[in-house]
Parts: C-alpha cells; structure tokens; sequence
C-alpha cells in the first residue's frame, strides 16, 4: 500500500505544475520572439504537457494489485485530461489575466493526451 501511494506523487507533482504553467499571466510569460518563435512551438509543449500528465497517472495506476480494469481506468485518466485542458483554457479567458482561450491548443492538450493513454496501454499494460 505504501509503495501505491508514493507511486502517486509524480503524478500528483506533475498535475500540480501543469495547473500552475496554464495560470500564468500571459504579462509573464517570455516574449515570442525568443526560441517560441518557432511554429506552432506552444501546441507541441500542451501536447508534451499531457501526454506526460497521462503517462504519469497510468503509470501510478499500473502498480495496483488490481490489474482487471486496468485498460478502462487509463480511458477514464485521459477523458480527466482532456477535461483538465478544456478547463484550463476557460480559466485563462475567464480568470488569468492576459490570456485567452484557444481551441487549438485543446486540440494540442487533447491530442497529448491521447498519445499519453496510446503509450500507456501499449508499456503499462504488459503482464
């Protein structure tokens, strides 16, 4: 049991920065003629951001003794995911100031999310 729950901090550190990068004020964030300047650059970091976030939580998941749901609750970790991304850009229009909501980088954090739960099944749920 105690090697489950420290299994769990990676995941939960991770969700914890992922939340935070998505709140910064876009004032702060560095100015896009700098290496960001490459295109499309922030789509590839929100795919790599969760792709990551469900890496991590599948990975916590596969440790359990219990193994039969193993393949739903990865799909379940993924749906949060992309749940996570969805509302992470309704904060940034509504609640952090200088940043907007965008589709596309739904569709980045959606798309990370799902190459996360791809490599997971395919490494995580190997017996």
């Amino acid at each position: 049991m105690k090697k489950l729950l420290h299994s769990f901090w990676p995941a939960l550190f991770w969700s914890a920065i992922v939340i935070f990068l998505l709140s910064i004020p876009g004032s702060d964030l560095p100015d896009e003629s700098s290496f960001l300047s490459i295109p499309h650059f922030d789509k590839w970091v929100h795919l790599g951001i969760f792709a990551l976030f469900v890496i991590l939580w599948c990975w916590a998941l596969s440790l359990k003794k219990n193994r039969r749901n193993l393949t739903r609750s990865f799909i379940w970790v993924t749906l949060g995911g992309i749940v996570l991304g969805y509302l992470m850009e309704l904060a940034q229009k509504y609640l952090v100031s200088n940043r907007d909501y965008d589709l596309w980088d739904v569709v980045a954090d959606s798309a990370g999310a799902i190459i996360g739960l791809l490599f997971s099944l395919r490494v995580f749920t190997k017996k």
